[in-house]
């Protein structure tokens, strides 16, 4: 054997082996994420009073590196959190809406993985290579009451230019400060959101921002839709078919595309939507292990010899999901019967500490919709849509009605009660059937968009399915991923 070709295999060997660590590194980090999941942020409204504890106890330890760069409209810190030796600046910042929390959670996860005394090797690798600085939660004041916009009332993503925000100039200044190699955008979007032609959510979308109207391709964007690629075969594992991409149009106010422009490979990460999880904790499990397998391919330089051909094979994104669709049922109006299918939005409604939330749904697409789909569907053919009756009896109070067996009201055809006394403050309950006011009186029945969904299925002239706020109910095994119905003065 030549020495050419023991110098050949031997590279090939050298290469097949990281290929085969790495491919274990990030199935350990799906298989093992519960050891570093933050269980202090459970749910997705947190605020920025439940991170500063966290970020002191990093403040504490010698790794890492907390300084405050910043302070929102209404003074809260913002704070940059560092941690490695590496020559190689990767930059990550999230919650820039601050009702788009998922991507934060999961940077506390990562910490505590940085902190454990798990993966060292790997953990080595990284931070010999790499300087991570992440900037969680930029606009907390939004987080506050789990809005999008700031406390000034504008969308910080579009502050690039104009820099009128506070939490946009920390934004620049720290990105031009570091003049990171790699920067990570995190973001959350619509749970509506679906690979394009499927039925699938688009549970991760990416983007390669665009630096010009034109859509260049540079080393800058090239180097970030390889690292994209690599981050969708990783998720591809997990939740195969639900990956998604961004439209690329240029958008000049955006920080995104700026980023990009000013030569930090920037890489968007939204979270959408994955049936059953509404508070999105698999997804946040999803973006722990797209980040973390990003920066170690980051580290490792494995991302460079990916084909950036590959990032237009991802699907892109389309809107074309409902939370419950009703196909092919039967409608009647003045008389005659049509066929509708019906396109239903379980909208959130958030309580009044914005800690918490509950459901007030919408019809919000009626007609021909077999271009469309559903986390939840039901084939109607045989099905007869009629309005829910009022129960006879006024109850004295909505205690009364959960003494009452909803399931067999609602077997009857009756989709409210009414009550004499609702006590103030009170929008839902969760048993599933409505509460009225004594005054209250229900609209006539007809399907319209923008209605709140409540009636009844029929099969043969006999309740068989009930929607109560957008809920569907089996009459028969009584089964639903029913959440609230609502209480209408």
């Amino acid at each position: 054997m030549t020495s050419h070709k023991l110098a050949l295999i031997l590279c090939l060997l050298i290469v097949f082996s990281g290929y085969g660590q790495e491919k274990d590194f990030t199935s350990n980090l799906y298989s093992t994420y519960g050891k570093y999941k933050e269980p202090s942020l459970d749910k997705r409204r947190i605020k920025h009073n439940e991170i500063q504890p966290l970020i002191n106890k990093l403040s504490a330890n010698p790794k890492f590196k907390v300084t405050v760069v910043g302070k929102s409209i209404e003074g809260r810190n913002l704070s940059l959190i560092s941690i490695g030796t590496g020559a190689t600046d990767v930059f990550l910042w999230s919650q820039m809406h601050g009702d788009e929390p998922t991507a934060t959670q999961a940077i506390f996860d990562i910490f505590n993985f940085l902190t454990s005394g798990d993966f060292k090797t790997e953990k080595e690798n990284i931070l010999k290579n790499l300087k991570l600085h992440f900037l969680p939660m930029l606009n907390p004041d939004g987080a506050e009451v789990y809005q999008r916009r700031n406390t000034l009332g504008i969308d910080i993503n579009r502050d690039a230019l104009a820099l009128q925000s506070p939490e946009g100039r920390t934004l620049k200044r720290v990105r031009d400060s570091l003049d990171a190699d790699f920067g990570f955008n995190l973001h959350d979007q619509s749970t509506y959101y679906n690979a394009e032609r499927t039925d699938k959510p688009a549970t991760i979308s990416y983007l390669a921002p665009a630096f010009n109207y034109e859509k260049d391709i540079n080393e800058v964007r090239a180097n970030a839709m390889k690292v994209i690629v690599y981050m969708n075969k990783i998720i591809q594992k997990y939740a195969p078919g639900q990956v998604g991409r961004y439209n690329d149009d240029f958008e000049p106010r955006a920080f995104g595309d700026n980023i990009q422009k000013w030569g930090t490979s920037a890489i968007l990460i939204e979270s959408g939507g994955y049936k059953s999880d509404p508070e999105k904790q698999e997804i946040r499990k999803l973006n722990y292990v797209s980040i973390l397998s990003a920066i170690y391919s980051i580290a490792n330089g494995n991302y460079k010899n990916i084909p950036i051909s590959d990032y237009d094979k991802i699907p892109e994104n389309d809107r074309k999901l409902f939370d419950l669709k009703l196909n092919n049922l039967t409608y009647n109006l003045l008389g005659k019967n049509y066929t509708l299918d019906v396109g239903i939005h379980q909208l959130e409604i958030d309580g009044t500490s914005n800690k918490t939330y509950y459901n007030s749904s919408r019809v919000v697409d009626q007609g021909d919709l077999s271009t469309y789909y559903g986390y939840e569907t039901l084939e109607g053919k045989g099905f007869s849509m009629v309005g829910g009756k009022v129960y006879p009896k006024i109850l004295a109070s909505t205690k009364e009605v959960s003494q009452l067996k909803p399931l067999d009201l609602l077997r009857s055809g009756f989709t409210y009660v009414r009550v004499e006394n609702i006590p103030k403050g009170e929008n839902y309950v969760t048993f599933p059937i409505n509460i009225i006011g004594k005054d209250y009186k229900v609209p006539e029945f007809k399907m319209r968009v923008g209605v709140i969904p409540n009636f009844i299925l029929q099969e043969k002239g006999k309740p068989r399915y009930a929607v109560i706020n957008g809920f569907l109910i089996d009459l028969k095994s009584g089964e639903g991923n029913f959440k609230n119905a609502l209480i209408l003065r």
